[in-house]
């Protein structure tokens, strides 16, 4: 796992940082964060996420087709073999793909949110 920290100068030797945290809705969100981030910096393990993704939003990523993606959020019984070009959960699929991409990309702090 990589982590990238940014400092504005450059780090002196023997010298303690602090992480600050805002008390706002995300607090244990960051607290987890924090923790798992200093974890990693003394090389110990970092331990669980705060509240893992669905592997399903990894699916575009990875290049899965959009019927792949729908099996995975829907279940390979609701796919149809046929007309699936025009299904209703094909489209819906595509609309959520698109949603998370976007979420990733720009409004990636509401992923922390999730469920």
């Amino acid at each position: 796992m990589d982590h990238r920290l940014w400092l504005h100068d450059a780090p002196g030797e023997g010298v303690a940082y602090a992480a600050v945290l805002p008390f706002d809705g995300r607090f244990d969100r960051r607290a987890h964060a924090a923790r798992r981030f200093w974890r990693a910096l003394s090389n110990r393990p970092v331990g669980p996420e705060f509240r893992p993704l669905p592997k399903q939003l990894d699916g575009k990523l990875k290049g899965a087709s959009y019927r792949v993606i729908a099996e995975g959020l829907f279940g390979a019984a609701r796919i149809p073999e046929r007309g699936w070009k025009t299904h209703d959960l094909r489209n819906r699929t595509i609309r959520l793909v698109h949603a998370g991409v976007a979420l990733m990309r720009r409004g990636y702090c509401d992923l922390l949110d999730y469920p």
